[in-house]
């Protein structure tokens, strides 16, 4: 079955080739679901422009323009820079229940999204730096 030309490739690689690719941080995020404390992610006042993608895999995940200071400690984003470059999964992890955002071409896992963003979606994208690379616009 071929992938249409919206579905991203998928990356498969081994657990073994994950802990080649990243550093101890990215692994543990992307790969075991950890979260990086709050306020200490490199890209948390990062308010450069450009482009965020996946620390995993390469995608495209968020823009600059959708980025802006929620004060919960992480990089937030009001929207993904594509509909197909995240998913979205229910986590009832600790007690709670919330919404998983993972990377639609790897499945690493990014962080959460939660419906107290600003307008015009209402949306907070809470990421961890960890899983994040980030492109600065050339001008």
């Amino acid at each position: 079955m071929s992938q249409s030309p919206e579905t991203p490739e998928k990356v498969e690689l081994s657990e073994a080739e994950w802990r080649a690719r990243l550093d101890p941080m990215q692994y543990q995020v992307l790969r075991e679901k950890a979260t990086e404390r709050a306020f200490t992610g490199a890209l948390t006042q990062n308010h450069e422009t450009g482009d965020y993608h996946c620390a995993g895999c390469g995608a495209l995940l968020f823009l600059s323009g959708a980025k802006f200071d929620s004060g919960c400690g992480w990089p937030s984003f009001m929207l993904p820079a594509d509909s197909k470059s995240v998913e979205e999964h229910e986590d009832t992890t600790y007690g709670m229940r919330r919404v998983e955002v993972t990377c639609a071409r790897c499945g690493g896992h990014l962080g959460h999204v939660f419906p107290d963003g600003p307008a015009p979606t209402g949306l907070r994208y809470c990421i961890n730096s960890a899983s994040l690379t980030f492109i600065k616009q050339q001008k």
